[in-house]
Formats: structure tokens, C-alpha cells, sequence
């Protein structure tokens, strides 16, 4: 991928030579005869290792994006039997509005440098819109890979809205969301003239901001786009106040419609975080990159483990000084699992495994 694709934690640079004692590259462009056996070799092992790591973000974005799928089966476990229509399709438009708004607008605004001029791209990008000006399959896969993310932020909210947006607003809020207010986030910390970044020469109050995969990019604004989309839809009917709009003394609870698509979809968002962290190296070909893929797998298991299995029992000793009976909440334990993977992605290349419980 291009340099402005780059996540700029200091541990993932491409820069580092598999020989070296000896720059093959610069030597073969000094010297006339570029056909010699050494050089011919060079050039191969280059071309080996970027289809490399061009299959290596092909899989990680195809696991970030099957992720889509790990979302429709959580909710659709979550809501009531006659909303999972509704709900699969919400789902579904993430997908597909993703995808147009970020073609059609969204990379070019979080990634487009043109010209080289940075001045003019501290708030957003301008270039590539449409992906003018990208032939090269490493730019082609690298929006490929950014766009599972930029779906990824726009599905968060779909539970939150469950059983109560209407769908051709939902559309909108898909495109518009991937198309600008997700960009503009993605170029502030990720771009490498991002104002926000950390690995720029005029650093946000001399600190800056390093998100390694996205706790901050992908999923808090995912969160927070779900919080103003839940005040302004209110809760669902019946939940707090009866038909008469009476406040209930109790508020209803919604069963799910089946415990065995949430758990389901647990493991596929599981699943798919392998892509989402350790693909975030951008790169597998070179030991550098590698190690910080081995170290975000290590990382972002723990984590999710940790978090399940401590949200469960937190929960249940709460339970049991209330009531006196010991139960094992199955939703919070996925929540939990949920919880741990979110919060490590931010730093899963940087923390050691200890760490991460």
C-alpha cells in the first residue's frame, strides 16, 4: 500500500531491507547492466513480496467484512422475531450504502493527498475521489481494506436504531456517514498530515493521537453516531411508558428473539477482529510487520477473553448480593467479549500479552 496508507505506529515500517548489508535496489539503478543474475532476483523477491502482502490485506478486509455478518446474526438474535427482516436489511444497506459513499467520496476524503501539498489537507483529503488516479493493485486493495473498516463503523449502529428507523433514512445515514463524518476522522489520526496524528511534524498539543486499528476511529464513532441516533429516536415502544404514555414502574423487557444467532455472531465479530487488528500491519512480508501481526493476534485474544470472562462474573456476584441467587448472564458475557475486543484494538500493537487482561 501507498505511504498515506500507512497506520503510523512507529513499530510498522516497511523500511526495513531483507538484505541489510546491501541496498540491491540502489545498486541495480546505478549500473548499466540491470539483467545480472543478483539484480533479476531482486526484482523478483520484491514483486513475491508485495502480491504477498496484497493477499494478506485481501484476507484480513474479507475477514473485517465478514464481519457485516457477524453483526446481522447479534442482532438478529437481539430484537423480536417480526423485526429480523427488518434489521437483515438494515444490515445489508450498510454494506452496500457503505460502499458507494466511501467509492464515491469517503477515500478520497480520508486518504487524497493531491499534489503532494499537505497544507491544503489537514482537515480532509482531496483527491481520488471515485479512485481516479489508482491502477495498481496495492492501491486497489488498500480501499479495499479501508472500506471493511468504514462499513464496519456504519453497522455499529444498527442495533442501536433496531425496531424503530425507518429504512430510507437509515440509507442515508449509511452513505453519508461513510462518505464524509467516518473520513474526516480516518484522515485526522491515520492520514499522515492528519491534524490529530501523532506522526506529523506539528503534533496535536505536542502529543498527538496514535489508534493503531481503530478503538477511537472505527468504533467510538460508531458509538457515538449510535448515541445521538438513540436520543433522537427515544426508546422503543413500550419499554418505559404504556399505550396511554404512563411511565411503567418497571421497564419491559424484550426477549431475544434467539440466544443462538447472538452467540453466533459473537464468534464471527471475533473472528473477524483477526483481520481487523493483526491486517491493520498493513504488511506481512518483512519481520518488522510480521512481528507486530503475531503480537496483535496474541493481544486481541487475551483480551476478548479476559473481558467475557470478567464482565460474566462481575455481573453475577452483583446479582447474587442483590438477590441472593447465583445465574451466569449469557449476554454479558458476550458483551464483555465484545467490550475486551474494542478496547484493545487502539493498542494491541504496542501492549505486551500480559497486558492485555
Amino acid at each position: 500500500p501507498t505511504t498515506s496508507l500507512h497506520k503510523k505506529d512507529p513499530r510498522n515500517s516497511n523500511s526495513k531491507r531483507r538484505m541489510a548489508d546491501v541496498n540491491l535496489t540502489a545498486y541495480c539503478s546505478t549500473i548499466d547492466d540491470t539483467n545480472g543474475a543478483l539484480c533479476t532476483l531482486n526484482d523478483k523477491v520484491d514483486g513475491i513480496a508485495e502480491g504477498v502482502d496484497v493477499f494478506f490485506l485481501l484476507f484480513s478486509g474479507a475477514a473485517v467484512f465478514l464481519m457485516q455478518s457477524g453483526f446481522a446474526m447479534l442482532c438478529a438474535g437481539s430484537v423480536r422475531q417480526k423485526n429480523v427482516k427488518n434489521i437483515m436489511l438494515k444490515n445489508l444497506l450498510d454494506a452496500c450504502g457503505g460502499a458507494i459513499g466511501f467509492w464515491s467520496l469517503g477515500y478520497a476524503l480520508a486518504y487524497g493527498d493531491k499534489d503532494g501539498d499537505t497544507s491544503q489537507t489537514r482537515f480532509i483529503g482531496n483527491d481520488y475521489f471515485a479512485l481516479t488516479d489508482l491502477s495498481t493493485g496495492p492501491d486497489y486493495i488498500g480501499w479495499f481494506f479501508q472500506f471493511a473498516f468504514a462499513a464496519t463503523a456504519a453497522t455499529i449502529v444498527a442495533g442501536t436504531v433496531a425496531e424503530r428507523c425507518k429504512m430510507q433514512a437509515y440509507l442515508c445515514y449509511s452513505v453519508f456517514l461513510t462518505g464524509f463524518v467516518y473520513p474526516v476522522v480516518v484522515h485526522s489520526i491515520w492520514a499522515s498530515d492528519g491534524f490529530l496524528t501523532a506522526f506529523n511534524d506539528d503534533t496535536f498539543r505536542d502529543i498527538g493521537v496514535v489508534d493503531f486499528a481503530g478503538s477511537g476511529v472505527v468504533h467510538m464513532t460508531g458509538g457515538a453516531t449510535a448515541l445521538i441516533a438513540a436520543i433522537v429516536l427515544g426508546p422503543r415502544k413500550g419499554r418505559f411508558y404504556d399505550e396511554d404514555g404512563n411511565a411503567l414502574e418497571t421497564p419491559v423487557t424484550f426477549a431475544p428473539h434467539s440466544v443462538a444467532l447472538q452467540i453466533l455472531g459473537t464468534f464471527i465479530l471475533w473472528f473477524g477482529w483477526y483481520g481487523f487488528n493483526p491486517g491493520s500491519a498493513l504488511a506481512i512480508a518483512n519481520p518488522g510487520s510480521a512481528a507486530v501481526a503475531g503480537l496483535c493476534a496474541v493481544t486481541t485474544t487475551i483480551s476478548a477473553a479476559a473481558g467475557c470472562v470478567t464482565a460474566m462474573f462481575f455481573d453475577t456476584i452483583i446479582d447474587a448480593m442483590k438477590t441472593g441467587e447465583t445465574s451466569y448472564d449469557l449476554t454479558m458475557a458476550m458483551n464483555g467479549a465484545l467490550g475486551g475486543l474494542v478496547g484493545i484494538t487502539a493498542g494491541c500493537s504496542v501492549v505486551t500479552p500480559w497486558a492485555a487482561v
